[in-house]
């Protein structure tokens, strides 16, 4: 038996599910690509012990965050712009929501970012994602909280976006 036996079915079932949350932390295509490669060599290295405990998404999760954690504390030159798109370009309402969403997301910080992340993009629990964050409940609550004001003062023409996930998640 292989060590990394099911670990390139685990990558081909998740790999899209998994970038697309690292592009959510990110913010950036590239990053998400390195991020992700990052996470999934920690994950091979530790795919038998994954295996048997049963755990490979929750560690891969954990993993993910941490890492984009801890490349926000060592703070790269980069940082993404928050100037508004160009105009000329015809955007429908929805893309322009994005665009404002995703510069008021980059402005957040990374422990915010991951529980919004974690929370509205992902639809985890309040429970799951202070496991994989490895916090207090009330740790989750809070910054959630916060990262919700914050968003709103960042972005309010996107308030409706904010009420409307709070109410759903109460």
């Amino acid at each position: 038996m292989d060590r990394y036996d099911g670990f390139r079915e685990f990558v081909l079932a998740r790999q899209q599910a998994l970038t697309r949350s690292a592009y959510l932390l990110t913010g950036d295509a590239h990053l998400a690509e390195d991020l992700m490669q990052s996470v999934l060599l920690k994950v091979a290295n530790h795919w038998p012990r994954l295996v048997l405990r049963g755990t490979p998404e929750a560690y891969t999760r954990k993993a993910m965050i941490n890492q984009y954690i801890s490349w926000q504390r060592r703070k790269r030159l980069e940082s993404p712009s928050a100037d508004p798109p160009e105009h000329g370009h015809a955007h429908d309402d929805a893309t322009v929501d994005r665009l404002i969403l995703r510069q008021a997301l980059a402005r957040l910080t990374p422990r915010q970012r991951a529980v919004i992340v974690l929370r509205f993009y992902e639809d985890l629990s309040e429970r799951e994602t202070a496991e994989i964050l490895g916090c207090s409940l009330g740790t989750v609550k809070s910054q959630t909280h916060h990262a919700l004001g914050r968003l709103r003062a960042l972005a309010p023409e996107l308030s409706q976006l904010f009420t409307e996930n709070e109410e759903v998640r109460q």
